[in-house]
This record gives C-alpha cells, structure tokens and sequence, in this order.
C-alpha cells in the first residue's frame, strides 16, 4: 500500500483523536467522543494492519 494514504490515514487517527479528547475535556457531546476516539482506534488498527 502507498505510503502516502497510510501518512493520510495516520492524519486522522490524530485529528480523530485529537477531537475526541477535546470533546471529552470540554465536557460536551460524550457519545460523540467516544465515538471519534473508537474510530480513531480502528483507523490506527488499519494502518497497522495495511503496513506488514
């Protein structure tokens, strides 16, 4: 796989990531949160599984 869409994919593992704990932090919409932060997970799963 291209490495270019895996540093794509990388991006928003950390903007998912990064959005979720704000959302978390700041209190307001949990299950949206949670829900970034899951997606965020998968996503990573993802990478590391189209990179062996």
């Amino acid at each position: 796989m291209s490495g270019t869409l895996l540093s794509v994919m990388m991006l928003g593992v950390f903007a998912l990531a990064a959005g979720g704990l704000y959302l978390l932090r700041t209190g307001r919409e949990r299950a949206k949160a949670a829900l970034m932060l899951v997606a965020a997970l998968v996503l990573f799963g993802n990478v590391l599984l189209l990179s062996l």
